[in-house]
């Protein structure tokens, strides 16, 4: 697996904790993911009997990998992660209430450095580290899957805003008295919108304001998704192609918003809606050139990210452990 130089080469630790998941794996300083695994998150009502049963099955990796001498410390990217003091604070997904000293406890657990930030900081730092994102200092990622994350790089750095919450471009309102959001209680956020939820609820509003033919019609309602919008536009459903143009138009709109907050080199986008390609992607760039003023016109990329979505989580939050001192 590893030449015997390499095996002299540190080695980090990335968690990735999700509201029902947590992934985590080995990374060499080039982004191979050596050795990986996966617990339950949702079953453990007690965060100690988490960060028990993580031990447990991270343990015997670090030996395979040659033990804990190798490892240069834990990247921890979670749900409302806080950089500064390593804490998850109010994470509505995720078992464990109110705020939660998350890095002291597994750095207690594992005796290894630990540093946290939120899911999104972790992918943009994975990208910046391993990515399309490899080179440049100015960047923004956006994650568009269940819902919308966002990490910010200017000047080669993280924003992270004066509390660690910076980067909430999910949130912003780009619809004002738009759609009900169920999670913050806000109306009209790009993530009601621009998210795989915010596709299906675009689908169900137009199903019921139109009477035009669509084979999304015979989809029972709690069965719809974006990837049966998906393949419904993919054969040809006009529909279904209306919903992907409409859900780029949204984003572009924002796009061209944070395109003139931070002048970024490109916009990387992430997650399962970007596997809809061009049914998405056109919309975008063509609604965000349209709504930035004359001097950012044609300068943004948008690119889509080059991580593997089965390791990105994983990289995201060991790329932030090379930081360590």
């Amino acid at each position: 697996m590893a030449t015997s130089k390499s095996s002299l080469e540190p080695l980090a630790i990335g968690i990735d904790i999700g509201g029902t998941g947590t992934k985590f794996g080995i990374v060499d300083r080039v982004g191979n993911v050596l050795f990986s695994g996966e617990i339950s998150t949702k079953k453990h009502k007690q965060v100690e009997t988490f960060i028990t049963e993580l031990h447990d099955a991270v343990s015997p990796l670090i030996e395979s990998a040659g033990g804990v001498g190798r490892i240069k410390g834990i990247g921890v990217g979670a749900p409302n992660g806080n950089f500064y003091t390593g804490t998850i604070e109010y994470a509505p997904n995720l078992p464990w209430k109110g705020i939660v000293p998350l890095a002291k406890l597994v750095q207690d657990k594992f005796q290894l450095p630990v540093v946290l930030t939120n899911d999104a900081n972790a992918a943009a730092i994975g990208e910046m580290m391993y990515g399309a994102a490899q080179g440049m200092k100015d960047f923004i990622m956006i994650t568009l899957g269940t819902g919308v994350g966002s990490g910010i790089v200017a000047n080669g750095h993280l924003i992270y805003g004066h509390d660690g919450f910076a980067g909430e471009l999910g949130h912003t309102i780009i619809i004002p008295d738009g759609r009900y959001h169920e999670g913050t209680g806000k109306y009209g956020s790009l993530e009601s919108y621009a998210s795989a939820t915010g596709v299906r609820l675009t689908t169900l509003e137009v199903l019921k304001q139109h009477d035009q033919p669509s084979t999304l019609r015979d989809v029972p309602e709690d069965e719809l998704d974006s990837k049966k919008v998906y393949d419904a536009a993919m054969a040809g459903d006009e529909i279904a192609r209306e919903i992907f143009d409409y859900t780029g138009k949204i984003l572009g709109m924002a796009l061209a918003n944070f395109v003139m907050f931070s002048s970024p080199e490109a916009i990387i986008l992430f997650g399962g809606l970007t596997k809809a390609g061009d049914l998405i992607l056109k919309p975008t760039r063509e609604h965000m050139e349209a709504n930035v003023i004359q001097i950012f016109q044609n300068k943004v990329k948008i690119l889509v990210s080059h991580l593997k979505e089965s390791d990105a989580a994983i990289l995201g939050a060991s790329a932030l452990a090379w930081e360590l001192n």
